[in-house]
């Protein structure tokens, strides 16, 4: 998901031809990714920091996980939520799976440039040091293999099968047409449900998993045939693949394609359809659909239809247009909660009462009194590392410690961030006491950000939690902050639990 709830299973193939990307690499973004939306509301692509996207993922937790195959899949994909708020979601590459940056990002410019309602858009991507990640849009309603495979409710519908095919179809052709006609290992897991339960394309397909790898998974019945001869991903492949999707949909199993069009050549075709739909079904559209896939499925390349012969032989079946997808779906609508007034949780600690009340006075006082006392453990030091660089840092932190004291807020972001910047040591009191100083100083978005880094080092540090709350407040996101300090409270009560324990 999201962007992607994918099993991302399979690495990928250098191919020789190769959509030609754009030039540019490094484009400056100011810090916390990009605010800049078009008409459709998908963010402008951009680079994010990695610090950035830690924030967003809790240090890439593994409870963000949303990768089909959990912590087992070799690309991991995380869901996180950005500084303003935006769900994302976060494909993080093994190791050295793209060593030359330049390249990971020319392909990743390459992709991010496609926008498409029918995609679910890739926004942008992260290329510090040796990380390389993607993110993408996240979609919260699940994977078609989920859906399909793995449903509990109600399997999907006829009428749903033929508009997730389409759709797909359509996110193709519009791909083909803007010169990326190559899709990496489509299958099921690459086809995810948004807010509205509308099928989307994962763009994360677009691009492939290592600059050397495979593009398949190991499973070669599901393999096209001249990729086994040659190696070698072409479109034509890719409508291959459309067409064993195509078989998911119509028997709502993942068959191999040589035993379906075994079935297919024996006239058994009402064998091959899903028994779960209890023969609701179109006998005429089902007979389109299954010829489809069977030309989709032809050995030969050069007898597969194109995108275009896709969108053309499934548009005219479409017959609930009118219907909204998550009704056909049985799902919820995704709909914003209204805000509404925080309300406190009991028993809070001083602290949480004075995030509560938002009195910057009173917490100024509580992070003075507590001083360096929750960052012990965050920092083991060699003697080597004792260097003069090491103690011009602490001397930064020391000058901004007094001028917070002071309460010369300008002047205490100047040392902490001196200290912050040299990156030997790290101090989520730092961060918390700079979030602090941000908010005195009416900058609310740079406090949010510092709150949310002191929890990337303290994950389950209350305060973290607490000054994220204020810098919520205070850019009116008042549910958030109520949510972010209810879980504050919590922290502290099984902190204290813990303690007693």
């Amino acid at each position: 998901m999201g962007c992607c709830q994918s099993s991302f299973q399979a690495e990928t193939h250098p191919e020789t031809d190769h959509h030609s990307p754009d030039p540019p690499l490094h484009h400056p973004l100011p810090s916390g990714g990009p605010d800049q939306v078009n008409a459709s509301g998908v963010p402008s692509f951009s680079e994010f920091s990695f610090a950035d996207l830690k924030a967003a993922t809790n240090n890439f937790s593994s409870d963000f996980i949303v990768s089909e195959s959990g912590d087992k899949a070799p690309n991991l994909v995380y869901k996180g939520r950005l500084q303003n708020r935006r769900w994302i979601a976060v494909k993080k590459f093994t190791k050295l799976a793209w060593p030359d940056p330049k390249q990971f990002a020319e392909e990743a410019w390459g992709v991010g440039k496609l926008r498409h309602p029918r995609l679910a858009n890739l926004i942008g991507y992260c290329c510090d040091g040796d990380e390389r990640l993607l993110v993408a849009e996240f979609m919260p309603n699940d994977t078609l293999a989920k859906h399909l495979f793995h449903w509990e409710n109600q399997t999907i519908e006829w009428a749903m099968r033929l508009r997730v095919a389409l759709y797909i179809a359509e996110a193709l052709d519009y791909c083909s047409t803007e010169g990326r006609p190559l899709y990496y290992d489509l299958n099921a897991y690459r086809v995810l449900f948004d807010e509205d339960g509308d099928p989307r394309l994962s763009c994360f397909g677009l691009m492939k998993n290592s600059r050397d790898g495979k593009s398949y998974s190991t499973n070669l019945a599901y393999t096209p045939p001249e990729y086994l001869r040659n190696g070698r991903v072409t479109p034509e492949s890719v409508i291959y693949s459309f067409g064993t999707v195509l078989l998911d949909l119509l028997s709502g199993k993942h068959i191999p394609p040589s035993h379906a069009l075994d079935m297919i050549r024996g006239k058994n075709i009402i064998l091959l359809m899903d028994s779960h739909l209890e023969g609701k079904f179109s006998t005429e559209e089902a007979t389109v659909v299954v010829g489809l896939a069977s030309q989709c499925l032809q050995y030969e390349p050069r007898e597969r239809p194109s995108t275009e012969d896709l969108v053309a032989t499934l548009t005219p079946l479409q017959t609930k247009s009118d219907v909204p997808s998550y009704v056909m779906l049985g799902i919820s609508k995704h709909e914003e909660a209204p805000p509404t007034p925080p309300t406190p949780p009991r028993h809070l600690s001083p602290m949480g009462e004075a995030c509560s009340r938002m009195d910057l006075t009173a917490i100024h006082q509580i992070l003075v009194t507590a001083h360096y006392r929750d960052d012990e453990g965050t920092n083991e030091l060699s003697f080597q590392e004792w260097t003069q660089q090491m103690r011009d840092m602490l001397e930064a932190r020391k000058r901004g410690d007094c001028a917070f004291r002071d309460k010369d807020f300008r002047a205490a972001i100047d040392c902490y961030s001196q200290f912050i910047d040299v990156g030997t040591m790290v101090s989520p009191t730092v961060y918390a006491r700079r979030s602090l100083c941000y908010l005195l100083c009416d900058q609310p978005d740079a406090a949010l950000r510092d709150a949310m880094q002191a929890q990337c080092v303290l994950p389950d540090w209350p305060t973290a939690f607490y000054m994220q709350s204020v810098a919520l407040a205070k850019l009116d996101m008042h549910q958030d902050a109520a949510d972010m300090l209810n879980e504050a409270a919590g922290l502290e009560e099984k902190k204290q639990k813990g303690g007693k324990g």
